[in-house]
């Protein structure tokens, strides 16, 4: 009888931070290495929900920031249009690759650049009806998926978790001094 191959258990994202943070304790005594327990999570999150919206977007040659390009014209209302300023602070991106996307969604004919009527020197970023499509079609898989990673925490700790979060996320703003996001484009 063969040998069951047995797979190995990926560790816990808090075991990676937690020896991350033991790393650190180690080398550096002499700093407070406490904050990699927060921000190393939410790295850890951002990598692990990316990965599993990839996966979703892929069959349909997209990714998280290009999908997102097309959920913020989509969100916006009909007709479905923004100024490349009003999509980067709409966006939950910086600005940083704005035209990379918006040349590959063109592209694909999921969106258009039309002149802005009452200004020449700036464009309208306009969602297709093909892209409207594409949105309307993933957005439900997209949402399902999301909710049924969140299950297991239960909607009293989803709640306090998303309490929490935009608490951490505004302090950060504050402290900053803007928004990310508001560093836009024209």
């Amino acid at each position: 009888m063969p040998a069951r191959v047995v797979a190995a258990k990926a560790p816990r994202a808090s075991e990676k931070i937690d020896t991350i943070f033991r790393q650190w304790r180690t080398e550096r005594p002499d700093i407070d290495a406490s904050p990699v327990h927060i921000y190393g999570l939410i790295c850890e999150l951002y990598l692990q929900s990316t990965a599993f919206i990839n996966e979703i977007l892929a069959p349909y040659d997209l990714y998280r920031g290009t999908f997102d390009v097309l959920t913020a014209l989509r969100r916006a209302g009909a007709p479905y249009s923004l100024t490349p300023k009003q999509l980067t602070r709409s966006l939950m991106l910086s600005a940083a690759g704005l035209t990379s996307r918006l040349d590959r969604l063109e592209a694909m004919k999921l969106i258009a650049r039309l002149p802005e009527p009452n200004d020449r020197r700036t464009l309208r970023i306009t969602l297709t009806s093909a892209g409207k499509v594409v949105v309307d079609k993933l957005l439900p898989l997209m949402f399902e998926e999301q909710q049924r990673r969140l299950e297991p925490l239960g909607q009293r700790r989803q709640k306090r978790l998303a309490v929490e979060l935009k608490a951490f996320a505004d302090s950060l703003v504050q402290i900053n001094g803007q928004d990310v996001a508001d560093d836009s484009v024209s």
